[in-house]
This record gives structure tokens, sequence and C-alpha cells, in this order.
């Protein structure tokens, strides 16, 4: 049997349409970190409850809150869900197996790891191949889904702070402000320094920067 979810439905539509056919507890998760050319990936699976109490004030897609609402929400969802976890893929993992595989990977260990098994699960963009329970891929999922919105909520919060940390280790990079993504303040510092072991150096930027690095060694060496 189909299940329709009307576009004016509100961000609680998919959740809801899907408990009305039996489906039910559902998972969300979301990633952060995919574009970003420092730091981890960071995979979130959020299951809130039925009804009201599952309802977090001010719930959005976390790109669309500010820091400081997405600590609010992030305090709200973690009180409120039957079930959250965070997935931490470090940046040589990322480098040695591929951004989609580290991503969809990350799905399925944040979902598995859950405390309450889901019924059903969905994910933001793509679908996530061999899970026990059926699913579906939401396009912008994160702000048309509730548990996909905690998901992403979950994942941004987890690791901004763990960018926040590793600006103490590696405050050259400025990581506390611009979270590892690719900015003019960052680039000024990979080609000042040269990427350090958080960086992702599969990425064509980093590579740059450790070419260029180079052949400013080379050069100096061979004026000398």
């Amino acid at each position: 049997m189909g299940t329709t979810v009307r576009r004016d439905a509100g961000i609680y539509g998919y959740e809801r349409a899907l408990a009305r056919r039996g489906l039910w507890p559902v998972a969300g998760a979301d990633e952060a970190g995919r574009g970003a050319c420092a730091g981890p990936l960071v995979v979130g699976a959020v299951v809130l409850p039925e009804g009201k109490r599952g309802q977090v004030p001010g719930l959005a897609d976390s790109k669309l809150l500010t820091p400081a609402a997405r600590e609010r929400v992030y305090a709200q969802v973690v009180k409120r869900a039957l079930a959250w976890t965070a997935v931490v893929i470090p940046p040589g993992e990322v480098d040695r197996l591929g951004l989609h595989v580290c991503n969809v990977m990350g799905m399925r260990r944040a979902l598995a790891q859950l405390s309450v098994t889901p019924a059903y699960v969905l994910t933001d963009g793509f679908p996530v191949p061999g899970l026990d329970v059926p699913g579906l891929a939401v396009w912008k999922g994160d702000r048309v889904a509730a548990c996909i919105a905690a998901a992403s909520v979950v994942a941004k919060v987890t690791r901004d702070r763990i960018m926040v940390d590793l600006h103490q280790r590696w405050p050259s990079y400025a990581f506390d402000e611009h979270k590892g993504y690719v900015t003019p303040e960052h680039q000024a510092a990979l080609r000042e320094h040269g990427p350090c072991p958080e960086h992702r150096f599969s990425y064509v930027n980093v590579k740059g920067s450790i070419i260029r690095e180079t052949a400013v060694d080379e050069e100096w060496e061979y004026a000398g």
C-alpha cells in the first residue's frame, strides 16, 4: 500500500504518514562535513518519539540555524529522542575509502548503533543499501522530515565541537571559524603552512598545497 505525504504536511508529515501505516519507530540519518577539506565526516541518526514529545522546538535543517540555535535544538533532540547516535569517521578513512563510501558506511554504523531498532529509515539525499529494514532517500530530507533534521543537528553540532577542539591543536588554520570548509582564509593558511594531519589529502586543494610547498622547498634548495 502506497503512502502519500502532502506538501503542506509540515516537517513531521513523513513520520505521521509512516506511523499510520504501522511503520514505527522511524529513524532519520544525515551527515555533516561532506564538503569540508579538513576534519572528520560525522553521521547522526535519531529516532524521535510520537506525538508532542517528538516535536522539537525550533527544529530545522542544521544549515539554516545559527550556531546558538543549533546548540539549543541539539539539547532538545538528545533530551527528547528515543535513541540517537553520532559516528565520527576520521579524514584518513575518507582519504582511503572515498567520501561516498564513508558516507554510506557511516549511516549504516549510526543506524546500527541506535538503542531502538527502527521499523523504517529516512535518509537525506541518497539511499543506504544493506539495511535490515525498509527505507527511503528523501531529497532535501533535512528540510522536510523531522528525524532527518534532528540527525543533521546532531551531526553538525558534534562535528563543530570537534573542530573547535582541533583548533587548540592546530591554531594556524582557524578550524574554530570555518570548521574545515574551504574559505579564502583556510586556503591562505594552507598556502602558508601546508596541510596538517587533520586535512583530507585526497582533496584537490589540499594536494595543491603540498605540491606548492614542495616546489618552494626545491626552489630554495636550488637557490642555496
